[in-house]
């Protein structure tokens, strides 16, 4: 064989070539680890990723990148070959050379605009993934994502505050102001028996758990009261009320209800009741200035 210039190419017998084909899988392989482009190189024959690519500067760097990295591991093989080298040592040559820069680029420390550059290509690549999961027709989201990790922010009484909403509908609650219709303060917020009627261990922690559940996202303060008046008699004959009723001359009660958000709801179904198809009270949802502030803890 003789090459451009009329010298002479080493001969590559067919054996060494066979024999050399687990070294040159191996190289392969070292050289997609490396530059975690052999995927894209493979799709650039498809005529959907080159239209992508023609529309995403971002996505026809890569496939560049990864076409040259190809490219120069086939051009370092032969520059061996011309050297005299068989083929296994050339790519055994070229191999050791791929290892020691995989090794150096992985303990080359990134500079803070490198970390940024590859932080917003992983949130694309998510983002690309919850894009694809929302065409899948076979996918199963019924449960929303959020739900894990709500779990492990829910203290035990907090779930059974939960479950009493849920099964039991919304709990009402009332505030002690001051003055008249025109003019008054607010002396207790939120008073209720959820407490009691949740069977909590912390009756005395139920403004906290209210207040967590309010940040969650599961429950919001309705300014308007239950339907029943009957719901407030037990609530306006305890302790608590009648304290704050009578540590002001003039003082009034404020009916309002505690409800689940629809998120809550969901989440309620998903997480914490025995039949997710069950038959529940209705609660509803928050409207433009209609939710009152949480209690203070």
């Amino acid at each position: 064989m003789t090459d451009d210039r009329g010298g002479n190419l080493p001969e590559v017998r067919r054996g060494s070539a066979v024999e050399a084909l687990p070294g040159i899988a191996r190289l392969a392989a070292t050289s997609w680890l490396r530059t975690a482009q052999w995927g894209v190189v493979a799709g650039v024959r498809t005529s959907r990723r080159a239209a992508r690519a023609v529309a995403n500067p971002h996505l026809a760097v890569d496939m560049a990148a990864g076409v040259a990295a190809a490219s120069g591991v086939v051009a370092d093989v032969a520059k061996g070959l011309g050297s005299g080298m068989t083929v296994g040592e050339a790519v055994a040559q070229v191999g050791q050379a791929l290892n020691h820069a995989s090794a150096s680029h992985r303990h080359t420390p990134q500079t803070r605009e490198q970390k940024a550059v590859e932080a917003r290509r992983t949130l694309r690549q998510q983002g690309e993934a919850l894009l694809a999961r929302s065409r899948d027709v076979w996918d199963d989201d019924s449960g929303h994502p959020a739900y894990a990790r709500i779990l492990g922010e829910l203290a035990p009484d907090e779930a059974r505050i939960l479950v009493l909403l849920m099964e039991g509908g919304p709990q009402p609650s009332v505030d002690v102001r001051t003055g008249g219709l025109g003019s008054s303060s607010l002396i207790a917020a939120q008073l209720n028996m959820i407490g009691a009627r949740a069977g909590l261990r912390h009756v005395d922690q139920v403004p906290a758990y209210l207040n967590n559940l309010f940040r969650l996202g599961l429950i919001w303060f309705s300014r308007e009261q239950l339907k029943d008046p009957l719901e407030y008699q037990v609530v306006e004959a305890q302790p608590d009320v009648l304290a704050a009723l009578h540590s002001a001359r003039s003082t009034r009660v404020v009916r309002r209800s505690v409800q689940l958000t629809p998120f809550g709801v969901g989440f309620c179904r998903a997480c914490l009741v025995d039949d997710p198809h069950a038959a529940f009270p209705e609660h509803s949802s928050p409207v433009a200035g209609d939710t009152s502030e949480p209690p203070k803890g």
